[in-house]
């Protein structure tokens, strides 16, 4: 399999290439020189705020996490009801069940398919025996 070549090499590549010449296409070489080096830079600055937005994004998901740990009891519940208890809109019942997913995933939660008052079989999420509320 190929190595996939970033935006970055391609114009630091170009730049050596261009050393020592006069013109390029028609255009003088210290104006493509500043183009590439602007292209660079701003090719860093998106990476560098990518990676801020990671870090954001996952310690707020680490927040959900916990506040839907804190949530969960001895008896099963329905990630409706545990959507519900956390009250916030922008919470949604996915990202809810994602968040349950990754605790069923490291053991910290149980989830067993329960059967509702009104006769329908939803999946169901508790602590798991050995976990306790902090």
């Amino acid at each position: 399999m190929e190595k996939k070549i970033t935006k970055r090499q391609v114009f630091e590549a170009l730049l050596k290439e261009i050393e020592g010449m006069e013109t390029v296409g028609g255009l003088e070489v210290d104006v493509v020189k500043e183009r590439l080096e602007l292209l660079i830079e701003q090719d860093i600055n998106k990476a560098d705020k990518a990676k801020e937005r990671a870090a954001k994004k996952k310690q707020e998901s680490d927040v959900l996490t916990d506040d839907i740990f804190a949530l969960l009891r001895e008896d099963f519940q329905t990630a409706d009801a545990i959507t519900e208890a956390i009250g916030v809109e922008a919470v949604t019942k996915s990202k809810v069940v994602a968040r349950l997913t990754k605790l069923v995933n490291t053991g910290e939660a149980v989830k067993e398919q329960i059967k509702t008052e009104d006769g329908r079989k939803l999946m169901g999420y508790k602590l798991a025996g050995g976990a306790t509320e902090e």
